[in-house]
């Protein structure tokens, strides 16, 4: 973690001039950054540098940048923005999946591509500091220590990623509250963009997965068609 008045921003890039674009907007707009141009370096740099956010390209000349998402999640939780010419829902899945915390589809604008980076750069300071809060939640068989930073299910420890952690604790912290979609996008990404929302709809998945039963009827995370989420106060187990 670098000076918070200039976070540090690892650029993982192999084309020129995608690479050029993004380091010359992030360094006019005070970022300190960090360039690597494939996997192996992305992955030594990170453990070397300890940045602040890393933009990641998936189509990497050495190995994947899935690969390189998972082997840095092994031990890290920073923030990860994907920037990818891949479109199929699929590898958005299974970027997301593996713990990326945002997906940018090439092409994109550079303002959005700011909002984002400012986005998971707070985002990443609020679960920090969440996690000095010295309160728990439980519902059902889900236990949230928020001190700590984890959540259980019926006493076995969850393996979340930070964000679909984040959007868990946005869940419980408006227990049988409905909360929109622009609402919970904002407080996830700081941003309403479509593919927020369709990102959110992967978390959701994601999430329902670890904490249900049976994740197409879930119980404690009720679907509101159109509208949003909201999670259900359930009885202790």
């Amino acid at each position: 973690m670098n000076d918070a008045a200039h976070p540090s921003i690892l650029v993982v890039e192999d084309d020129p001039a995608v690479r050029n674009l993004v380091t010359t907007a992030l360094d006019l707009h005070g970022y300190s950054v960090e360039k690597a141009t494939d996997g192996e370096t992305a992955i030594m740099d990170a453990a070397s540098r300890n940045p602040d956010l890393i933009m990641l390209d998936l189509g990497l000349p050495d190995i994947d940048g899935v690969e390189v998402i998972n082997k840095i999640r092994s031990w890290s939780a920073v923030p990860i923005i994907v920037i990818s010419a891949r479109v199929e829902d699929s590898d958005k899945i299974g970027a997301l999946d593996a713990g990326a915390d945002d997906y940018l589809t090439k092409p994109f604008s550079v303002e959005e591509m700011l909002a984002r980076v400012r986005a998971n750069l707070r985002r990443s300071t609020m679960i920090t500091a969440e996690s000095i809060e010295a309160s728990t939640f439980d519902n059902g068989g889900l236990h949230i220590d928020y001190a700590a930073g984890y959540a259980e299910l019926d006493g076995e420890r969850l393996s979340l990623t930070p964000t679909e952690y984040k959007l868990l604790v946005l869940l419980a912290k408006n227990v049988d509250k409905v909360l929109t979609h622009t609402f919970i996008t904002h407080e996830i990404w700081g941003t309403s963009w479509d593919s927020d929302i369709a990102s959110l709809r992967v978390f959701m998945r994601t999430l329902r997965k670890k904490i249900e039963a049976d994740p197409s009827h879930p119980t404690m995370i009720q679907t509101h068609v159109g509208v949003g989420y909201r999670m259900q106060r359930l009885e202790p187990r």
